[in-house]
């Protein structure tokens, strides 16, 4: 071969070289379709499915009426109707006692029902009724630890400031407390009355530690508060706090009034009811209850403002007759009474 050609054909494959390297390293080509798919492998071992007893949420959801029992006595009581709920549930002012979400968030925030009424930074959150949650820590441990109790803190009562220590019936009383006291006279001795006049609904822990009254009467704990073990629960649940209606029955007080047939012990139910029918008719003649015992509104004199506040005190809000506290319920009534017989 000449030189020359020689020359050529390194010059050749010299440029080769240089195009080559100019592309760079090629890019793979997109991929191709999948094959078909193989043959299935052979069958695993069975996996092993947990027992009964080895799930917690059956210790509460099973085929006993542990729920269902308490649900059914529950929706025959006044909170299970969804009553109070439906009329201020949704009202900030009242949310922290008529809803039971309210009610929760109340708690959760350390605050007592009149806190909770004039917070800015909270809300009412989606109003229920008071429902299983309201009093119950539902589905935290997902055990029968779930009905353990909100709270069973001592409550300090808002209108007297004394303490109201009745074990599970602690959680009532947040609520069932009077939250309004009688106001003082003008400078005439005289007081307006309303047609809401008289003791917030639901007054029941007051009465038992002899408190909310109107007037000198000065009361003090019955035996029910200071006796009965968790106090509202004790006689509202039959004790063992399965009673979900929350309607007292006459087996429970056997336990400690042996041959009662009926919650009129001693009579104190009698002699109470007919104290109240005197004072009604006393208060009828003085104007300030119509024929049909309702409230009419104007001012009076202290004293008689005093025996109306106690009437419905006694007859409309604490409804027990005498029961959850009879000698200040009677001690009440007799002072009511005397006014009218000056």
């Amino acid at each position: 071969m000449s030189t020359k050609k020689a020359v050529f054909i390194v010059c050749g494959f010299l440029l080769l070289a240089a195009l080559i390297a100019a592309c760079g390293p090629s890019q793979p080509g997109p991929a191709g379709p999948a094959g078909p798919a193989g043959p299935a492998g052979p069958q695993g071992e069975p996996g092993t499915v947990p027992s009964a007893a080895d799930l917690t949420c059956t210790e509460c959801h099973n085929d006993t009426n542990l729920i269902t029992g308490k649900e059914a006595a529950w929706g025959e009581s006044l909170h299970g109707t969804g009553l109070i709920w439906f009329e201020d549930g949704s009202n900030i002012a009242c949310a922290g006692c008529h809803s039971g979400s309210g009610f929760s968030t109340m708690l959760a925030a350390g605050l007592t029902w009149d806190k909770y009424a004039a917070a800015t930074d909270v809300t009412v959150p989606d109003p229920t009724p008071q429902d299983c949650r309201a009093c119950h820590q539902i589905h935290t441990t997902y055990t029968t630890a779930d009905f353990a109790l909100e709270t069973t803190t001592p409550v300090v009562e808002f209108v007297s400031g004394q303490t109201f220590d009745g074990g599970m019936g602690n959680l009532c009383a947040n609520c069932h407390q009077a939250r309004r006291a009688i106001v003082a006279p003008d400078a005439d001795g005289k007081i307006a009355v309303t047609a809401r006049f008289g003791p917030h609904h639901g007054p029941q822990s007051n009465m038992l530690i002899g408190v909310g009254g109107a007037g000198a009467v000065v009361g003090t704990p019955s035996m029910h508060y200071t006796t009965v073990e968790n106090t509202c629960v004790g006689c509202h649940m039959g004790g063992d706090a399965a009673n979900h209606s929350f309607a007292p029955a006459v087996a429970t007080c056997v336990a400690c009034h042996a041959e009662t047939t009926s919650f009129d012990i001693n009579g104190v139910q009698t002699t109470v009811t007919g104290k109240l029918d005197a004072l009604k008719a006393a208060l009828t003649t003085a104007g300030l209850l119509d024929a049909n015992g309702a409230i009419v509104a104007g001012s009076y004199p202290e004293a008689q403002a005093n025996a109306l506040w106690n009437y419905i005190y006694v007859k409309n809000e604490d409804k027990s007759l005498g029961v959850h506290n009879s000698t200040y319920t009677n001690a009440l009534l007799d002072a009511s009474l005397a006014v009218f017989s000056q």
